[in-house]
């Protein structure tokens, strides 16, 4: 078995979650500007409210990936659900139980918090992170995401 901890997110991760969204974005096929984003997460996880919660994942002492969620409230549910917005490992630490103990984690705090659920997306050629989310518990339900990004808002 692989020696690994998830831990917290601090500071001092901020070039490595910048490195591992540049990775994670290239293995969804997406593009990923690194510019400004170390502050905008500063913001998120660390500042005065912080709206991001992070976990690094460490293999023999090298950062080898991370897992990010927030808070949502649903109207249908009229309660709050956890949110997963990112979970990425790193090739060479796939299917070592990693990704099942951030689940477990993450179904915890979702407990805890009293959440209605949780809710996360991959894209639909992720059949591998498909199969995986099935076996920890995960219902998929097919939905088209939009986006209109910032510079094409009509004001």
């Amino acid at each position: 078995t692989m020696n690994y901890i998830i831990r917290d997110c601090r500071e001092t991760d901020l070039p490595d979650v910048i490195t591992l969204c540049a990775h994670h974005a290239e293995f969804e096929k997406a593009t990923y500007d690194p510019e400004g984003k170390a502050d905008q997460l500063k913001e998120a996880l660390f500042g005065t409210n912080p709206v991001l919660h992070g976990w690094i994942v460490e293999v023999e002492n090298k950062v080898a990936g991370y897992a990010t969620f927030t808070f949502n409230y649903s109207t249908w549910n009229a309660g709050y659900f956890l949110y997963m917005d990112c979970l990425y490992l790193e090739p060479e630490v796939r299917s070592s139980g990693i990704g099942a103990e951030i689940m477990k984690r993450l179904k915890k705090i979702a407990k805890e918090k009293n959440c209605v659920n949780i809710q996360w997306q991959t894209p639909v050629f992720n059949e591998r992170a498909i199969k995986f989310y099935k076996r920890e518990g995960g219902v998929g339900k097919e939905k088209v995401r939009f986006f209109i990004e910032q510079r094409g808002f009509l004001i």
